[in-house]
């Protein structure tokens, strides 16, 4: 059996199972062995710690394979990013955080490669030709393609990655609350974060409700009656009003069509 590695950054880079879904792996190999071959880097286990553990801890036999495209751990990364964005059971919160990390490290790669000096007429070097600079363009709508998400859901994940407390981000992850709504609740200072998110579920969708609401457009200001108004002056008075009134909830209606597909959005990206 060869020799394997456990680096606890790899491990750790994605996010783990639940007791539920690893209790269900394990029971599955228990059944039906280890089907699938652990993926390796020479001795570095790439791909399969949680069925690596179990088998180790129950005696099952595993297979491994190389992938020899790898020349950096970065590559390595991008290569788990890509794996996992291409299963099913991913959420989208998670599939939005492993794009966002995966825009990182390309757009580490391409600052690096642009601070490289350039000889003309020089022979590129055996670390420039093995590691071409990322043709991916890094914008968000891009970004948000490969996650299969909108652009706005995408942006939304960044700011709870930016501002949410670790409880706001758990309750996200758990499905607790949606993105859209952890978004808003994550402009709040962490205090009144942690006390919507001990409120549970409807106190955050309570907060983030009021929050939307608050960013709605002030209702204009009544036109105001002339000193001694006519029949006709009360009457263009009465339509001003209702017009008015008309605008507002038009406003509102369109902030709720947008929150709505939002909400549609993430709800037909899961499983």
């Amino acid at each position: 059996m060869a020799t394997i590695i456990i680096n606890e950054a790899l491990r750790a880079f994605i996010d783990p199972l639940t007791e539920d879904e690893y209790a269900a792996l394990e029971s599955s190999l228990l059944a039906e062995g280890c089907r699938d071959a652990l993926v390796l880097w020479e001795d570095l286990l790439v791909d399969g710690h949680n069925r690596y553990a179990i088998c180790r801890k129950h005696g099952i036999p595993y297979k491994t394979i190389q992938n020899t495209s790898f020349r950096s751990l970065d590559d390595v990364y991008l290569w788990m990013i890509d794996n996992h964005l291409g299963r099913r059971s991913v959420s989208d919160f998670q599939r939005g955080v492993l794009a966002l990390r995966k825009k990182e490290i390309l757009a580490a790669r391409l600052a690096q490669a642009s601070d490289k000096p350039g000889l003309a007429g020089a022979t590129p070097s055996a670390e420039d030709t093995e590691a071409p600079a990322p043709k991916l363009a890094l914008t968000r709508e891009a970004m948000a393609r490969v996650a299969r998400l909108s652009g706005t859901t995408l942006g939304q994940i960044e700011r709870i990655q930016k501002t949410a407390t670790p409880k706001l981000v758990e309750a996200v992850r758990s499905g607790t609350v949606s993105i859209s709504a952890a978004a808003e609740v994550a402009s709040l200072p962490e205090e009144k974060q942690l006390a919507a998110v001990e409120g549970g579920k409807k106190e955050l969708r309570s907060v983030a409700k009021q929050l939307r609401e608050a960013r709605l457009p002030p209702k204009p200001p009544a036109p105001p009656l002339p000193d001694d108004p006519t029949a006709q002056d009360i009457e263009i008075h009465r339509l001003q009003l209702q017009l008015a009134e008309l605008k507002a909830e038009r406003d509102q209606l369109k902030q709720k069509v947008q929150h709505l597909t939002i909400a549609l959005a993430e709800a037909r990206g899961r499983p």
